[in-house]
C-alpha cells in the first residue's frame, strides 16, 4: 500500500480512538489478572479542559496504557464533582440574567435549575479528555451527586455521627460574602496586599485623655467589645479597671489586660472585636465579653453597626475615615503591608464570621494517615511533600463540613419543633426516630424540618477511590474487594489538603486500608515567564486548539518534555511543536522502512547483522532503563529515554546502518528484523504517543484483525551486553570523525575515500569494520603499524584513524591554513602567560579571574599541540 507522505493527526486520532471505544479496550471487570486501578481527580462540572488538566491526564494515561501492556488488568475510573460553590455561582449568575432571583424560588426550584445546567455542561470536559486519547474505562464515568455517590455520603454522615465525631456548634469561620457560606481553612487564599494601618483615639470614659489603637480595618470598630493592653506594659498601668467610648457610637467598653497583645505593634492597644477576627473569638471567650456580629451575610452592615446600615463593608471603610477624622477620633494614617484571605472559589476578601456550622473531629482520624505516610506505606513522588503533610496533619483543626448552599448533598439532619433533632440516611428513618425520641407518636413528616446546609463538596470527593467501586453502601461486593486500594493517583500538590490528606483518612476509615500506594504530583504548569496560566491573565492556550494544531501526540509530548514530578512546567508553545516535529521524525522512519524493496535472494550483509545486535542489545538496555525510571515515577526521564533512542539511536543510527545503497533491495532476513524492531519501539512510545503508534503498528506488518497495539505486550526486561554497547559507542565516535573530516575538507559523501588505522593497546575491535566502511563510504580499511604521513587524522581512545588526503585537498594550501592558525595561538598564549607571569596581577586579581586566563592557557596549549602534530604528518 503507498504510505502518505505526511502523518495527518486529526484523521488518526478520530479514527483510532472510535476503534478503541468499539472494541471496549479500555474496559475493565475483575479477573484473575493482577488489577492496575487510578482514580481520575474528578475535574468541576462546571469546567473545560485546561493546561492543568493536560497535564495532570496525560500522566495517568501513560501509567494506564503502560500497565494494560505489562499484563496487569487496568481500569482507570472517570468522573465530575458537583462543586458545590462554583457551580451555585453558575447557575445563580445565569438565574439573574435571566431576571431571577435565587431566593424568589424554591429549594427544589433551584435545583431544577441546577440539574439543568448539570446536564447540559457536566460532561463537556469528559469528552474533551477523550480528544487527548484518555482511555478512560467511559462504562465506569461517575459523578459526585449521582444516586449510588450521594447515598454514600449520607451513609458516612450518619455514622460518623452516630460515632460522636460530628458536631454542630458556633465557632468563628471563614465567611464568603459572595457564595453566602462558610469556607474551610483551606479554600482561604492568602494574598500580599498594600492597605492602610488607622491610628483612631479611643476617649477614655469620664476623663478627657484617650488611648490610641492601630486597625486596619476602621469599619469594624462599630463591633467592638474592649480595648486590650499587655499587663507587663507599664505605659499602660493606669488604664487598669478603665473604660473608653467607641468613637462615632459612644459604646461604653472595657479596657482588659492580656498577653496576647503584641506591644511593638501599632500602639500596643489593641481593640477586641469578638465577632469579627478568630483571635480577638478566642480573647472574648477568656473575657466573657459580648460578640456583635456587624454584618450581613452578603457582607454589607446590619442593624447593630448603628451606622451605614445596608452598605458595602469596602464602602464603609472608605466613608467611616472622613466621620472619624470631622469627630476628632483619627491620629494619622499609615501605608501598610499585611496578607488577606480570599475564597478560592469566588475570590472574594473573606470575613471572620461567628456562625453556627456542623464540624467533623480530626485528631483521632488523622492519625494512621498520618502515620502511614510518614512510614512510606504510601509513598509521595516527590517525597518532600510529606513535610507539608506532616504540617498540616500534624496541626489539624476540626473540619467544618457544611455549606450554606442548595446544590450539595443537604445534610441529614431533621429538626423537630422544639429544635432537637435527628441524625437519619432518610426522612422516613428520621420520623421513626422522631417519634421515638419525642415519645410523641403522632409526628408526621410535616412536622420536621431538614437542615438547610448542604455539605462541603470534599465531603463526597474524599470517599471517591472507594465509592466509584460502591464500597459504601457494598463494602464487601466483588469489585471493590478486587479494585481497591487502588494503585497510583495523580494530582497537583494545591489540593494535598483538600483533597489527597482526606481520601487517606477515610481509607483507613472505611477500608481500614491506605486508597492508592503512590501519589505522584505534578507541578504547575506556567508561561516562559513563571505566571501562573489562566484565563484572566491570558496567558493560556486552549488545550483543544493546540491538539489540532499539534496532534495529540504531539501536544502529549510538549507536556511532558520538562515536566519533572512537582516541579512547574514552564509552558511555550515550541514544546507541542517539539512533540509534533517528533511525530514527523517516527512518520518519515516508517515511511523510509516500508519504501524499501525487499529481496529474498541478498544474504544479510556484515554490517546489518552487527547493526541489528547492537539495537537489540540497545533496546534492552532501554527497558531497563524505562522499569527503572517508572518505578521512581520520573516520567519525564521515561519520555526523555525514548525520545532520544528514537531519534537517535533507531533513526540516526540502526536505520542508517541497515539502510540499502540508492535504488537497491534490502535483504529480507534484515528487514523482518528491523520491522519486529521497529514493533518493540512502537511498544515502547506507546504509552506516551498513543494515537502515532497504533496506526504506524496498523500498518507496518500484518496484524490479524481486532488487534491493537495497546493491548500488546511490552518488550521484556532482558539481559544485553554491556561491553558489547560500550565498544559500539567506539564505533559511533569514528564514524562521527571520518564526518567530521569531510565536513571539514568538504569532501562530498558520494566520493570514496581510504582509510587507516593504527592500532593501540586497547584499539578499535576490528569486526566493525564493515559498520565503518557503509556509513563512511570507504573503499577500503587498511590495518598500519605507524602514523600516516599528509593524512588527516582522529583518535578515538587509543586507536588513530587516517584519511589520506590526496586528491581531495591542495597540502599546500591546507599546510600554509595550519601554520597561520598554529601562528595565532601561540601568539594568544604568549598574552596570556605574560598576564600570568606578573606577580602583581596573580596577588591582585580575584581568583575566578586567574582561573580563567589559566583555563584560556590549557586550551592554547591543547589546540597548539594538536596543530603541530596534524603539520607533522601532513610533511
Amino acid at each position: 500500500m503507498e504510505i502518505p507522505s505526511k502523518y495527518n493527526p486529526a484523521e488518526v486520532e478520530d479514527k483510532w480512538y472510535k476503534y478503541w471505544m468499539d472494541n471496549k479496550y479500555f474496559h475493565s471487570t475483575p479477573d484473575e489478572r493482577e488489577p492496575y486501578t487510578i482514580v481520575i481527580p474528578p475535574p468541576n462540572v462546571t469546567g473545560v479542559l485546561h493546561m492543568g488538566h493536560m497535564l495532570n491526564n496525560t500522566i495517568q494515561d501513560i501509567l494506564v496504557r503502560r500497565a494494560r501492556m505489562t499484563g496487569k488488568n487496568a481500569c482507570w475510573v472517570p468522573g465530575t464533582d458537583h462543586a458545590s460553590i462554583a457551580t451555585e455561582a453558575k447557575v445563580v449568575n445565569k438565574l439573574n440574567a435571566e431576571g431571577i432571583d435565587k431566593y424568589d424560588l424554591s429549594r427544589d426550584e433551584f435545583l431544577k435549575h441546577a440539574w439543568e445546567w448539570t446536564d447540559k455542561h457536566g460532561g463537556i470536559i469528559l469528552e474533551q479528555l477523550k480528544k487527548l486519547g484518555a482511555s478512560c474505562d467511559w462504562d465506569r464515568t461517575a459523578f459526585t451527586m449521582d444516586e449510588a455517590r450521594s447515598e454514600s455520603v449520607i451513609k458516612v454522615f450518619v455514622d460518623l455521627f452516630n460515632k460522636g465525631m460530628i458536631y454542630r456548634g458556633v465557632r468563628m469561620v471563614n465567611w464568603d460574602p459572595a457564595a453566602k457560606t462558610a469556607l474551610s481553612d483551606e479554600e482561604v487564599i492568602y494574598k500580599e496586599m498594600q492597605g492602610k494601618l488607622y491610628y483612631l483615639n479611643y476617649k477614655i470614659e469620664g476623663e478627657d485623655e484617650f488611648v490610641t489603637i492601630a486597625t486596619t480595618r476602621p469599619e469594624t470598630i462599630l463591633g467592638d467589645t474592649a480595648v486590650c493592653v499587655n499587663p507587663k506594659d507599664e505605659r499602660f498601668a493606669h488604664l487598669k479597671g478603665k473604660r473608653v467610648l467607641v468613637p462615632l457610637i459612644n459604646r461604653s467598653i472595657p479596657i482588659i489586660e492580656d498577653e496576647y497583645v503584641d506591644m511593638e505593634f501599632g500602639t500596643g492597644c489593641l481593640k477586641i472585636t469578638p465577632a469579627h477576627d478568630i483571635n480577638d473569638y478566642e480573647i472574648g471567650l477568656r473575657y466573657n465579653l459580648p460578640s456583635i456580629d456587624i454584618f450581613n451575610d452578603n457582607g454589607t452592615l446590619n442593624e447593630k453597626a448603628e451606622l451605614f446600615v445596608g452598605e458595602d463593608r469596602f464602602v464603609v471603610r472608605d466613608k467611616i475615615v472622613p466621620e472619624l477624622e470631622k469627630a476628632g477620633n483619627l491620629a494619622k494614617i499609615e501605608d501598610y503591608t499585611n496578607k488577606v484571605g480570599f475564597s478560592e472559589r469566588t475570590d472574594v476578601i473573606i470575613e471572620p464570621k461567628l456562625s453556627a456550622q456542623w464540624f467533623l473531629k480530626m485528631e483521632e482520624l488523622v492519625k494512621p494517615a498520618l502515620e502511614n505516610v510518614m512510614n512510606d506505606t504510601i509513598s509521595f513522588h516527590p517525597p518532600k511533600f510529606k513535610n507539608t503533610y506532616k504540617h498540616w496533619m500534624g496541626n489539624i483543626k476540626d473540619w467544618c463540613i457544611s455549606r450554606q448552599l442548595w446544590w450539595g448533598h443537604q445534610i441529614p439532619v431533621y429538626y423537630l419543633p422544639d429544635g432537637t433533632y435527628v441524625c437519619a440516611e432518610s426522612a422516613e428513618e428520621a420520623l421513626e426516630m422522631a417519634k421515638e425520641k419525642s415519645g410523641n407518636a403522632e409526628l408526621t413528616a410535616a412536622d420536621l424540618k431538614q437542615d438547610e446546609d448542604a455539605l462541603d463538596t470534599w465531603f463526597s470527593s474524599w470517599l471517591w477511590p472507594i465509592a466509584v467501586f460502591d464500597g459504601i453502601r457494598e463494602p464487601e461486593n466483588e469489585e471493590v474487594n478486587y479494585y481497591y486500594p487502588s494503585s497510583d493517583l495523580v494530582t497537583a500538590p494545591d489540593i494535598i489538603f483538600f483533597w489527597v490528606a482526606r481520601m487517606i483518612i477515610a481509607g483507613y476509615e472505611y477500608r481500614d486500608d491506605f486508597p492508592f500506594k503512590n501519589v505522584y504530583f505534578t507541578g504547575m504548569v506556567r508561561d516562559a515567564q513563571r505566571r501562573k496560566m489562566s484565563k484572566s491573565l491570558g496567558n493560556s492556550p486552549d488545550p483543544l486548539d493546540l491538539i489540532a494544531k499539534y496532534g495529540a501526540d504531539g501536544v502529549r509530548v510538549g507536556m511532558l518534555l520538562c515536566s519533572p514530578a512537582g516541579g512547574d512546567l514552564l509552558f511555550d508553545e515550541s514544546l507541542p511543536q517539539q512533540g509534533a516535529g517528533f511525530s514527523t521524525k517516527i512518520w518519515n522512519a516508517f515511511r523510509l522502512v516500508k519504501n524499501w524493496e525487499v529481496s529474498s535472494d541478498i544474504e544479510q550483509p556484515e554490517h546489518s547483522k552487527l547493526a541489528i545486535e547492537w539495537f537489540r542489545n540497545k533496546l534492552a538496555q532501554v527497558v531497563e532503563t524505562l522499569n527503572t525510571q517508572f518505578d521512581g515515577f520520573r516520567i519525564s526521564e521515561a519520555l526523555m529515554t525514548v525520545y532520544t533512542t528514537v531519534r537517535d539511536e533507531f533513526s540516526g543510527w540502526l536505520l542508517e546502518m541497515v539502510k540499502p545503497a540508492y535504488q537497491q533491495p534490502i535483504d529480507a532476513l534484515t528487514y523482518a528484523e528491523i520491522v519486529e524492531l521497529f514493533d518493540q519501539m512502537l511498544r515502547l512510545m506507546h504509552p506516551f504517543m498513543p494515537f502515532i503508534t497504533e496506526e504506524i503498528w496498523q500498518l507496518l506488518d500484518e496484524r490479524k484483525e481486532g488487534e491493537s497495539i495497546m493491548i500488546s505486550q511490552l518488550p521484556a526486561n532482558t539481559s544485553y551486553d554491556a561491553a558489547f554497547l560500550a565498544a559500539f559507542e567506539d564505533v559511533k565516535e569514528a564514524v562521527s570523525g571520518i564526518r567530521k573530516i569531510r565536513k571539514d575538507k568538504n569532501i562530498a559523501f558520494k566520493d570514496a575515500i581510504d582509510f587507516s588505522v593504527q592500532k593501540g593497546d586497547k584499539g578499535f575491535d576490528a569486526k566493525f569494520n564493515s559498520i565503518l566502511i557503509k556509513l563512511g563510504n570507504l573503499t577500503e580499511l587498511t590495518a598500519v603499524d605507524e602514523e600516516v604521513k599528509g593524512a588527516a587524522s582522529f583518535r578515538v581512545k587509543s586507536t588513530s584513524f587516517y584519511i589520506p588526503l590526496d586528491g581531495f585537498i591542495d597540502v599546500a594550501e591546507e599546510l600554509e591554513k595550519l601554520e597561520e592558525e598554529l601562528k595565532y595561538f601561540k601568539g594568544f598564549l604568549n598574552s596570556v602567560m605574560k598576564k600570568l607571569s606578573n606577580e602583581r596581577f596573580v596577588n591582585n586579581a580575584p581568583e575566578a579571574v586567574v582561573a580563567k586566563e589559566k583555563a584560556k592557557q590549557a586550551d592554547a596549549e591543547a589546540n597548539i599541540k594538536v596543530l603541530e602534530e596534524r603539520i607533522a604528518s601532513m610533511k
